[in-house]
């Protein structure tokens, strides 16, 4: 491990001593380990981590106690703001409608994801003049009212309304209007029947989505297996209905033209990979500690 990491590793140490974590405050990246990931700090502390310009990372660290976190709220900078919204608490009262009406988006996008916020806000939120505001409702929101699923499945935006179809069961009186709707066709194919008009959809995303429905007829299931779009045979060949023979003869065509095209579909084979994580540093002695600091001349 280079000598950086470790010293972001001992500044999330638990019970590191309190003089280890002072000097450990004059590296960058162990002070941002500190200001983010430490559940002890002290006023003192935070206050020099604020002084020292790490007031962002230090927003988004939960532990920070209420009263500070407040104060964030009001910090010139949207970024510092945004670190708040995301996970502060209700603390002091009327601090979560505050950030509501925050003048930046990005700060009412990431409050729309705080846990800890109430349903009356997400309502607000979900009515937001901003659509990245009202996506990140969509992304947060599963028990909507049907009041305002309503609304967001007829918002002017076809992102958010194709969001919300991903997201929400639609009422059974919009159906019909959101398959007519190209923007919205893939999303809604869901909870409709598979017909020959939407196999033979100009939009290769519907076509794929219909060679995935659960009650897609044997019919249209050969009919897709010779689809032009790969994404579209990749979907026919891996379901659990389809004839042996015909299962070997469209995965025959599945070779991807280029590192994009196989890179996406990984995903949808479940042969995409994350890199392993790093393994847990070990636990230092202070005599380790000590040795590790004077190496970084802390």
């Amino acid at each position: 491990m280079e000598l950086d990491a470790e010293l972001s590793a001992l500044a999330a140490q638990e019970d590191l001593p309190a003089d280890l974590v002072w000097r450990l405050l004059q590296h960058p990246g162990a002070r941002r380990s500190v200001a983010l990931l430490r559940r002890d700090l002290t006023d003192e502390l935070i206050a020099e981590i604020i002084k020292l310009g790490s007031v962002r990372t230090l927003a988004a660290n939960s532990s920070v106690p209420s009263r500070i976190r407040a104060r964030f709220a009001e910090h010139p900078e949207p970024a510092v703001r945004c670190a708040v919204a995301a996970s502060v608490r209700d603390e002091p009262l009327g601090l979560l409608a505050r950030l509501a009406a925050d003048p930046d988006p990005s700060v009412r996008s990431f409050l729309a994801m705080n846990e800890h916020l109430p349903a009356e806000l997400l309502a607000l939120l979900a009515t937001d003049s901003e659509a990245s505001v009202r996506s990140s409702v969509i992304q947060r929101w599963r028990d909507v009212p049907e009041d305002v699923r309503r609304m967001l499945l007829r918002d002017a935006d076809p992102g958010i309304r194709s969001g919300s179809l991903r997201a929400f069961v639609p009422p059974a009186d919009l159906l019909p209007g959101l398959l007519a709707e190209p923007a919205t066709r893939a999303a809604a194919i869901a909870y409709a029947v598979p017909t020959p008009e939407l196999a033979a959809d100009p939009d290769p995303d519907v076509r794929a989505t219909v060679a995935a429905h659960p009650d897609l007829p044997p019919g249209l299931r050969d009919l897709l297996a010779g689809d032009a779009d790969i994404f579209v045979r990749t979907a026919i060949a891996a379901r659990s209905d389809i004839p042996p023979a015909l299962r070997e003869q469209v995965v025959a065509t599945l070779e991807p033209d280029s590192p994009l095209a196989k890179w996406m579909l990984s995903f949808s084979r479940g042969t995409h990979t994350c890199p392993p994580a790093a393994p847990a540093a070990a636990k230092l002695t202070r005599q380790q500690a000590e040795s590790l600091l004077a190496q970084a001349g802390l």
